[in-house]
């Protein structure tokens, strides 16, 4: 059975030269994991995308945990490119919709978490800005005794995070 790092993490951030800072963040990250390693991932624009191209490109395995279906209709241009790309190169899962996007992304997260042996979150430590963000999807995993490690592409530091009880 393959380690499972499951990723959530910013679509956007405010210094876009922090891309390639996490880009050498997580392919450390993914260095320092035994073989065979797979990534759980949304295949969302930025952290998923970035996260997911790089277990690839080290050998590992991707499985995506798809929100919805239609899910590529809240991606554009490249990202709708390169979600193409890695969910063809996945196990695929696609969700039932729930109630809401949001709400379907708050459950993708939440089964991320669940599937995977540890989150990475890129992120910037503040609470999410709408439901199921990374900040909730960080409180799960705490909550559900996950480990988890925090790339903060703004402070350019990368932390083991405690356990909450």
């Amino acid at each position: 059975m393959p380690t499972r790092l499951g990723i959530s993490g910013h679509q956007d951030l405010a210094d876009a030269s922090a891309w390639a800072w996490a880009r050498q963040a997580l392919s450390a990250l993914v260095a320092d994991q035994p073989m065979p390693i797979q990534a759980v991932s949304s295949l969302a624009r930025g952290a998923d995308q970035l996260f997911s191209e790089i277990v690839l490109n080290a050998g590992g395995s991707l499985y995506a945990v798809i929100p919805f279906p239609g899910y590529e209709r809240t991606l554009a241009g490249e990202h709708l490119d390169r979600y193409h790309a890695l969910a063809a190169r996945a196990h695929v899962e696609v969700r039932q919709p729930a109630e809401s996007d949001e709400a379907s992304f708050w459950a993708a997260g939440q089964r991320v978490v669940d599937l995977s042996t540890l989150l990475i979150a890129v992120w910037d430590g503040k609470p999410a800005r709408g439901l199921g963000g990374t900040g909730d999807v960080v409180r799960y995993a705490m909550e559900h005794h996950k480990p988890v490690v925090h790339v903060n592409p703004d402070r350019r530091t990368v932390q083991r995070l405690g356990i909450a009880p």
